[in-house]
């Protein structure tokens, strides 16, 4: 048994939706509302900045994390794309 409190996502499902991934946006006030657990190579975070939402993908590398992002989008939308994530549904 593990001792993480954030979930881990579950392998991605057949047909899942293929997210596209952009460079991260400079946003001086970013509020993280939601994230996978930080002990696997990539997590993910639900981010909230200007009335806006996105979710932020990490990928840890030996020297640098490579940080990239989804587009802003509605909170409702951003919500709905976490929930794909967290059941596989979206990668």
């Amino acid at each position: 048994m593990t001792d993480c409190l954030s979930p881990h996502l579950p392998l991605p499902q057949s047909g899942c939706e293929r997210l596209t991934w952009l460079p991260p946006v400079d946003a001086t006030r970013v509020r993280v509302v939601a994230w996978t657990c930080d002990c696997r190579a990539v997590f993910f975070e639900l981010c909230e900045a200007g009335g806006m939402a996105f979710v932020r993908r990490t990928v840890q590398r030996n020297k640098r994390p490579e940080i990239t992002e989804t587009h802003r989008m509605r909170v409702r939308h951003a919500w709905d794309l976490w929930t794909s994530l967290l059941s596989g549904m979206a990668r």
